[in-house]
């Protein structure tokens, strides 16, 4: 200092410790909090953890419902062309039966129908999936369900009010289809002949490169009509209505497709309604709440090994697959003009 006073003694700062009491509260709160949010994450990862699992490239997921529910309403998919038993559709029903919290079955049917024995193949394990667990099936149609799509149907059993039809769907075209194309005309026009040699003349019943002789075409007949009967008779399984009245059947299986109202009125159809209706009617017969029910369906999982297919590797191996597909003899429950050609290049994809 100018006027040669000492400076004032420095005072020591004191930090006061009042109040730490609530910052500990405050910490312990936090600490707690986290505990319980993670708790919650715990317990929801426990119980989603099914939605992870796959069988054959097929993946649960979450559709509709209570997410945290334990019983279950599997939504199983018959889409597209039914051309193959082993796969997509039998993946699905394999891990609904192995699920012993599916409580019911939920088939939604969009298809046009397919081969014979891939429809049956499909219908047998549907109706296996059913005994065994002992639980209900009920169906929603989508857009189409006729021919071997509603064959499929029909693992629904003797049950009542299980069949419901969207507005817009078309059914029916119950009947069975071997294609046969004769282009020996056109072959004889540019001077083509078949010249194959096989052990028996019947080895080329249903060659398209020749005239069929009626004698063979009454064998092709035969055939055919006993796969109908076999097709009118699992439809008596899901009607049973038909079974007291089989002429009603009769003159309804004609492979005409009927509009979701007609197909009520013929029997053929139980109530018009969207998936949902038939998810509420599935819990209704399992007597669980629709409410407290958790709804998954089964989708093939992406990946990107995926995304490239055999068709783009190699385009002639698939289309000589195709051309197999399209020309060997095969029986349709198919809804289609030209069965053979479409569904055998749709098999070879």
């Amino acid at each position: 200092m100018s006027n040669g006073q000492s400076p004032p003694p420095q005072q020591p700062i004191i930090i006061k410790q009042g109040g730490g009491w609530f910052l500990r509260i405050v910490a312990f709160l936090g600490w707690m909090g986290l505990m319980f949010a993670g708790l919650i994450i715990i317990v929801q990862l426990a119980a989603t953890a099914q939605y992870f699992n796959e069988i054959d490239g097929v993946t649960e997921k979450f559709y509709s419902g209570d997410k945290l529910a334990d019983d279950k309403i599997a939504l199983i998919r018959v889409e597209g062309l039914i051309m193959q038993g082993e796969g997509y559709i039998r993946n699905q029903i394999d891990l609904a039966k192995k699920d012993k919290k599916v409580k019911a079955i939920v088939l939604r049917v969009d298809s046009p129908g397919g081969s014979v024995s891939a429809s049956d193949y499909i219908y047998h394990h549907l109706n296996e999936l059913r005994e065994d667990r002992e639980i209900p099936l009920v169906v929603s149609m989508g857009s189409s369900a006729t021919s071997g799509g509603y064959y499929v149907a029909m693992a629904v059993g003797d049950q009542k009010d299980v069949i419901f039809a969207e507005p817009t769907t078309i059914t029916g075209s119950i009947g069975v289809i071997i294609p046969h194309y004769d282009v020996s005309g056109l072959m004889s026009e540019y001077h083509i002949k078949d010249d194959s040699i096989a052990s028996h003349p019947r080895k080329q019943m249903l060659s398209m490169t020749r005239e069929m002789p009626e004698e063979q075409r009454e064998l092709v007949q035969g055939l055919v009509n006993d796969m109908f009967t076999r097709f009118k008779d699992v439809v008596k399984t899901g009607r049973p209505v038909y079974v007291e009245d089989p002429e009603k059947l009769d003159k309804l299986a004609t492979g005409e497709i009927y509009m979701a109202d007609q197909a009520v009125e013929l029997g053929l159809v139980d109530k018009i309604g969207f998936v949902e209706e038939a998810i509420e009617r599935a819990a209704e017969l399992a007597k669980i709440d629709v409410k407290k029910t958790r709804v998954v369906a089964y989708t093939k999982p992406t990946s990107l090994f995926s995304l490239g297919n055999a068709t783009a590797a190699n385009p002639t191996e698939s289309l000589m697959k195709g051309m197999l597909n399209a020309t060997t003899p095969k029986a349709y429950y198919l809804d289609s003009s030209m069965p053979a050609i479409t569904a055998g290049l749709t098999a070879a994809q």
